[in-house]
């Protein structure tokens, strides 16, 4: 009997990508894939580490997946991603139900895992953080068939002192060019228009491999790969943005105009403890560059508030800043107490219901001011990539460069029979609540 494998993925993209290459591991070897949890004989549960929020989610989904054991056809759980890199020792000794473990560094190795674990030998295969993305492995993508994600480096060496992902992911590694461009080659054969490169600090890819910040030349190579239409880029850290890197973006119509820059705070003091690079006033002149530079750039940023000392002082500067500054797009998070972290050790740790207060008071400032530059978007005519169509209210949905698959807002579009997966002009002529509206231009 063929075993049916269903892949349960938490946490960010860069999971997804790790998720997709198991499931072709898993396909390749001859396993079925099955979306229903119901009908799977082996389930892996791809887990997020991160903050305490995804470790409750990680631990509360295996528990869940587990029961199928009893209820369904479920014959063998593993368990890989961020969660068992950093807990394997207490996965496997307070969760029985696992029956196998595999980590960030070994998750090409899944099948092995699995048949060990149909065996009843309960394998652990968690060593060194360190993937090699480089090596030609099958993938699956389960993104809608025109939008991917492409990992172009993992790991991180700016060692933050809020985060936990060199633990779990490694050192900075870039991958190398050839290899990126190789895999969306193969991605732009099967249909994909759209590519959103990926990476713990996407910013300082190359220094590693090429001596120098490479961003800007594989941006421009990506764009050459026949039938790309869009480039996005994500986690772009501010210390290493450079003038090539706006330029690039600036002058490549391909690049979508589309900033995502963690700051995660204004207040020189938080940033200094955080150990983040520069200072609110280079952040300022930073973003200051870009706008200037990128006209009708979308800028996305994510804050952390209720870190170790922050004030009320220091939060009224941060509503400040997020006034004035005016982010297209932006996320917050209340700090979490990350276990063998720097700042977990620090001194003057934010309650928890101050960080909730706080967190919540910063999004309804962006609330106002995202409807706002929203607003400033009606009358434009932009290019929008198709993604459904609703049949009730006869309205095609879709993305503008300027917003992110999954975290941004949508255009709603009336006005033609229009294709799944394809780019159409739209007028924009209404804003509401993150999202816009508009007629095709024919």
């Amino acid at each position: 009997m063929t075993e049916k494998v269903k892949v349960v993925t938490l946490g960010c993209e860069k999971n997804l990508v790790d998720s997709e290459i198991m499931s072709g591991l898993v396909f390749g070897r001859g396993y079925e894939l099955v979306s229903d949890k119901e009908e799977a004989t082996v389930i892996i549960v791809n887990t997020c580490g991160f903050i305490d929020a995804a470790k409750e989610e990680s631990v509360n989904t295996i528990l869940d997946m587990a029961d199928l054991k009893q209820t369904a056809n479920l014959k063998a759980l593993i368990v890989s991603g961020c969660l068992t890199q950093r807990y394997k020792k207490e996965l496997m000794e307070e969760m029985p139900e696992i029956d196998g473990i595999v980590g960030t560094g070994d998750f090409d190795k899944i099948n092995e895992i699995i048949e060990e674990a149909l065996a009843g030998k309960k394998p652990v295969l968690v060593g060194n953080p360190v993937f090699n993305y480089d090596k030609p492995l099958p993938r699956r993508v389960t993104t809608p068939r025109y939008t991917a994600y492409v990992k172009i480096a993992e790991g991180c060496d700016n060692a933050c002192t809020f985060c936990s992902i060199p633990i779990m992911r490694g050192k900075f590694r870039s991958r190398s060019m050839e290899s990126i461009i190789a895999e969306i080659e193969q991605l732009a054969s099967q249909g994909v228009r759209e590519i959103s490169l990926i990476a713990q600090d996407s910013t300082n890819y190359g220094t590693d491999l090429y001596d120098g910040f490479m961003l800007p030349a594989l941006l421009n190579k990506v764009t050459e790969v026949a039938g790309i239409e869009w480039v996005r880029l994500h986690y772009a850290y501010p210390g290493f943005f450079t003038d090539e890197l706006i330029d690039t973006i600036a002058s490549n119509p391909k690049v979508c105009k589309y900033v995502d820059m963690p700051l995660q705070h204004s207040e020189d003091i938080i940033l200094k403890r955080m150990r983040r690079p520069g200072r609110q006033q280079d952040a300022k002149a930073l973003i200051d560059k870009i706008r200037s530079r990128i006209p009708n750039v979308s800028l996305r940023t994510s804050l952390i508030v209720g870190f170790p000392g922050e004030t009320e002082q220091d939060f009224e500067n941060l509503k400040r800043f997020v006034t004035e500054v005016e982010f297209d797009r932006l996320g917050v998070f209340a700090y979490s107490q990350e276990q063998d972290t720097p700042a977990a050790r620090l001194p003057d740790q934010v309650q928890d219901d101050v960080k909730e207060y706080r967190a919540n008071t910063i999004m309804e400032i962006q609330r106002s001011i995202s409807n706002i530059r929203n607003g400033n978007r009606v009358g434009q005519t932009v290019d929008v990539l198709i993604e459904k169509y609703d049949g009730r209210n006869d309205v095609y949905i879709g993305r503008s460069q300027y917003d992110a698959p999954e975290i941004d807002g949508e255009v709603f579009v009336k006005g033609a029979q229009l294709k799944i997966g394809e780019l159409a002009k739209v007028h924009i002529t209404h804003s509401f609540e993150f999202d816009l509206s508009g007629e095709v231009v024919a």
